[in-house]
């Protein structure tokens, strides 16, 4: 860890994505070995026993299966707050209970965030201080950009991890493997030899009680905006001259700044749609605007598909279609790279398996090669085979190492700021078009595979 992070402060410790996502994955980091001599203090506007908190940390990180000797010391010297973060005699208390020196995780709605940060800015923070912030970072591209201004009047850039827990996902990361370690794919990794890209995060899992988020985000921010586009941009970006956090970022940026709507025509490229009662894997399901804390005017979409280009000597003219959706048939977590036919196939031959894709899948983690070779039987006739393979399992889950980033203040896996505008710039066109109805909200029953004339585009 580096010298002087003595405390995780954890803000919003009694919501939900404490319980289901940070602690579990703080647990894994803590037993890995890798980072365990810190403090661990929940900070919550709930009140809450420290026996009760303890007994939280602990569940939560049994849950991911984290039961070693180190999870259990800091589950059980771990402390907590209830505090008001966007007060500042209140953070004056929490910074009074911190040991050395404190890495700050804000797992907190964006308005609260912003308040936050007001607040810090009047409090005396003690060198080294790092921020860990969870998205969505701002609410669009005017507020994002006043945040990080606020954040930098702070603390350094240099010390704030925008996270975005999809580039800790082992699978994502393994993207930089295959494309930059294999000969056989960077010279045919542009628009000569790919016809398309899809990513598609598509999940069986309705609203599952998220509504007082969900419900003001919807498909295309939750998912597009950050997830798909930041996936997006390590599919397609220059290789960068290191790993090393500023030469990631900075290549994952430059593909960002190059990419738009396609055709600048947001209501033709793109759709949105919500789901309406069905069964999902033998669950009933009730209609989106049914269920509790959803309020109809919103219109919010569970599905979402936008087609951007990155309009770039690399990429010039190649469709990148980003999907994501909710309560529907079948899971469907991939990349796929379909690459342009042969120009020609000799006389004499038959069959004709039509072009290869490349297909990486991000749950489980995997990855697929199409090729067309000469089949059984016949020799002259072309069949297609599959090559496949299964990636390297991560030592931790995603957000062990956004964790363990922002306790050694290794911003390899945040989000730049620059890059959290590029994102917000880049749909912006199409929020604008939703919001004037200029696209048709569809519907589809949960269960299905999403409304009916849907076709690839």
């Amino acid at each position: 860890m580096a010298k002087g992070i003595g405390t995780l402060v954890i803000f919003g410790a009694g919501g939900d994505l404490a319980k289901r996502l940070l602690l579990p994955g703080l647990g894994q980091l803590v037993d890995s070995g890798r980072n365990d001599d810190f403090a661990l203090l929940g900070v919550g506007q709930d009140t809450m026993s420290t026996s009760a908190w303890r007994s939280r940390v602990e569940k939560s990180f049994a849950s991911s299966g984290a039961t070693g000797a180190r999870a259990r010391a800091l589950a059980a010297k771990s402390e907590y707050l209830t505090a008001d973060v966007t007060n500042r005699d209140d953070l004056d208390m929490i910074l009074s209970t911190c040991t050395g020196t404190p890495a700050f995780y804000f797992a907190l709605p964006p308005r609260v965030t912003i308040a936050a940060c007001k607040a810090l800015a009047r409090v005396d923070l003690p060198d080294g201080t790092v921020f860990g912030l969870e998205k969505p970072f701002g609410t669009d591209l005017a507020s994002a950009a006043a945040l990080n201004r606020q954040l930098v009047k702070i603390i350094p850039e240099n010390r704030i991890h925008r996270v975005d827990h999809f580039l800790g996902k082992s699978t994502v990361l393994n993207l930089l493997g295959l494309r930059f370690a294999n000969r056989i794919l960077e010279p045919v990794w542009n628009s000569d030899n790919i016809d398309r890209v899809e990513i598609v995060f598509d999940e069986q899992l309705g609203l599952e009680g998220r509504a007082g988020y969900y419900d003001r985000a919807g498909a295309l921010v939750d998912m597009i905006q950050s997830h798909l586009l930041l996936v997006m941009a390590l599919v397609a970006m220059e290789p960068p001259s290191s790993i090393d956090a500023e030469d990631l970022r900075g290549a994952m940026a430059q593909a960002l700044r190059a990419t738009n709507v396609r055709g600048g025509d947001a209501a033709a490229s793109s759709r949105r749609a919500r789901y309406t009662a069905g069964t999902v894997k033998g669950r009933k399901l009730p209609s989106y605007i049914r269920e509790p804390g959803v309020d109809a005017k919103n219109r919010t979409e569970t599905l979402a598909e936008v087609t951007f280009t990155i309009d770039n000597w690399r990429w010039a003219g190649v469709p990148f279609t980003l999907r994501s959706g909710k309560a529907l048939s079948t899971p469907r977590k991939e990349i796929v790279v379909t690459f342009k036919d042969v120009p020609h196939l000799p006389t004499g031959f038959t069959g004709k398996p039509g072009p290869a894709a490349l297909r990486i899948s991000l749950s489980p983690d995997d990855i697929s090669l199409d090729l067309n070779i000469n089949g059984q039987g016949d020799p002259f006739t072309i069949d297609r085979v599959v090559l496949s393979t299964e990636f390297g399992a991560g030592e931790l889950e995603p957000y062990g190492e956004v964790l363990s980033g922002l306790l050694t203040n290794d911003p390899t896996l945040s989000v730049r700021a620059d890059e959290i505008e590029e994102c917000w710039r880049i749909v912006a066109p199409v929020l604008a078009a939703w919001k004037k109805d200029a696209v048709k909200l569809d519907t589809y029953p949960a269960g299905s595979d999403g409304p009916k004339g849907w076709r690839r585009r």
